[in-house]
């Protein structure tokens, strides 16, 4: 009983509430700076000419590199100091920001886009593997649902103040506001955040660090450029081929390694394996709603970039409702029911979304935003915390970094798989057989093209077949959505562990501490 009681009093750090504060301000910083970009990728596209590969590519440079090094930025973290290590993060996402501002080409934008990808892979899977060791089981889902919803909040934020940047200033400001955020980040993390780690964490593999970042970086690339060389293409195929070996070289090296980098052995635990591969396909879906829908409220429906930030608060409102009432629902019926009915939910709402018409108004819109912010709040919370709850004090840097790891590949190839999707679509159903060689590939490479290039010829047929091309292929981006958010659902109900609620109820474990009859028992 003594050690029991010596070890929740070392878990209940006094400062943890202030350092929760601190890591609620660096995911903050993350969360912003996901958001600015999916508002301003129209902005982007029209005036540096992008294509929908290129802006997937704006987008996924960030992911893809954020993936690769997530797992080493969890080591490095473990050895050196996670404090030390998510300070580091924040500065090089500042100087990445602050490159991403002054550029004026889009392959400079990739190159700071993954800058900044460094930077969030030492922030992200850090500032989760803190939580495990200052927060006991009774805590860690309240403080789990903070860092996600602060994360949340900064979705809302980001689209509205960038939206606003855009309307009064170039779109290079949108990458300029992230460095006082990230400045408040660094500071908050030095004033407030305890130091830990565990020096005995195995080195950073460099090979198998460079096998990750080129088999991700390979299939992502192959995903992204099939739809305009054809999902036949012998370069399309060699790349996925050559993707496959990397993976699989990578997988063979880790498995060999007596202290691996990654470690698998952590996914022969149900609990973290089931709730991490249900944490991974929520992603999925979320960052392929995220691309596709800007795009939609801009060129379709005609809001400006300010107007298209604040239309997309119905999603976020749902998302930080259910990230702060998750806690007492799993209390009461479990981690497994509530992941289950979260991703129905989200299923739902991609369902409903899928019925989407050109004519349709913004209320239609808002409803089944409403709805797949409440289901993805209450699959991923408690997807996260119990996979969060199933590592080893002692491996929460490399396990978390795991985690989040495989969660943001499922994020970039979400982005990949459904924008190629959506591309391939709205080219095969735009009308441009009348349009001149190059003014036809001007408006099929993106409906902003179009809708730019339908303004200079006064074109209106052509507006509005861009318009019914992209709602299509948006419609069917969400459909296939919906499919995969209820796969994971049935896939949720039969694998995800459902310990007994009353095992964590938060009355147990302070009552042993304050009561000093009990604590003299």
């Amino acid at each position: 009983m003594a050690a029991v009681i010596q070890d929740t009093e070392t878990r209940r750090d006094p400062r943890r509430w202030w350092a929760l504060g601190a890591l609620v301000a660096s995911m903050l910083v993350l969360g912003f700076d996901m958001t600015i970009l999916n508002v301003a990728l129209p902005t982007m596209a029209r005036d540096l000419g992008a294509s929908t590969g290129e802006q997937q590519w704006m987008a996924d440079a960030y992911i893809v590199v954020f993936a690769a090094l997530m797992l080493p930025a969890g080591l490095l973290g473990d050895r050196f100091g996670r404090r030390r290590m998510l300070v580091a993060g924040l500065v090089v996402f500042l100087a990445g920001s602050l490159a991403g501002a002054l550029v004026d080409d889009v392959t400079s934008v990739i190159v700071a886009r993954a800058v900044m990808g460094i930077g969030g892979a030492l922030v992200m899977p850090l500032a989760l593997a803190v939580l495990p060791s200052l927060f006991g089981p009774d805590e860690r889902t309240r403080a789990v649902g903070a860092v996600s919803a602060a994360s949340a909040l900064g979705l809302p934020l980001g689209p509205i103040i960038g939206g606003w940047l855009l309307d009064h200033f170039w779109w290079g400001s949108v990458f300029l506001i992230n460095v006082p955020m990230a400045a408040i980040g660094i500071t908050a993390c030095v004033l407030l955040l305890p130091e830990t780690r565990d020096p005995s964490a195995p080195k950073v593999d460099a090979v198998s660090t460079a096998l990750t970042a080129a088999g991700l970086g390979v299939l992502i690339y192959a995903i992204i450029e099939a739809p305009d060389r054809g999902w036949d293409d012998p370069l399309i195929l060699g790349f996925f081929a050559a993707a496959a070996v990397l993976i699989t070289l990578l997988v063979v090296r880790e498995r060999r390694s007596v202290r691996p980098m990654l470690d698998l052995s952590l996914l022969a635990h149900r609990g973290f394996l089931a709730n991490t591969l249900a944490a991974t396909l929520v992603m999925f879906v979320l960052s392929g709603l995220m691309f596709v829908l800007p795009q939609y409220l801009q060129a379709v429906l005609g809001h400006d970039a300010l107007a298209t930030g604040v239309r997309m608060l119905p999603m976020m409102g749902g998302l930080l409702v259910a990230a702060r009432g998750s806690a007492p629902v799993v209390a009461r019926f479990g981690p497994r029911a509530v992941i289950s009915s979260g991703l129905v939910v989200l299923a739902f709402a991609a369902f409903l979304g899928s019925r989407t018409t050109v004519h349709d108004g913004y209320g239609f819109t808002a409803l089944w935003l409403s709805i797949a912010g409440l289901g993805f709040g209450f699959a991923v919370v408690p997807a996260m915390d119990a996979a969060l709850g199933a590592l080893p004090r002692d491996r929460a840097g490399s396990g978390s970094g795991l985690l989040m790891t495989v969660r943001q590949v499922g994020g970039a190839i979400g982005i990949a798989l459904l924008g190629s999707l959506l591309a391939s679509t709205y080219a095969d159903r735009l009308e441009t057989s009348a349009l001149p060689r190059t003014v036809a590939q001007t408006a099929s490479d993106s409906v902003v093209g179009a809708h730019v290039v339908a303004s200079r010829l006064g074109d209106r047929a052509l507006a509005a077949s861009a318009d019914a091309a992209y709602v299509h292929g948006m419609g069917l981006v969400l459909l296939v959505s919906g499919i995969a958010a209820l796969a994971t659902a049935l896939l949720a109900a039969a694998l995800v562990p459902n310990p007994k609620p009353e095992a964590v109820l938060p009355e147990e474990v302070p009552d042993m501490v304050t009561d000093p009859e009990n604590a003299r028992q």
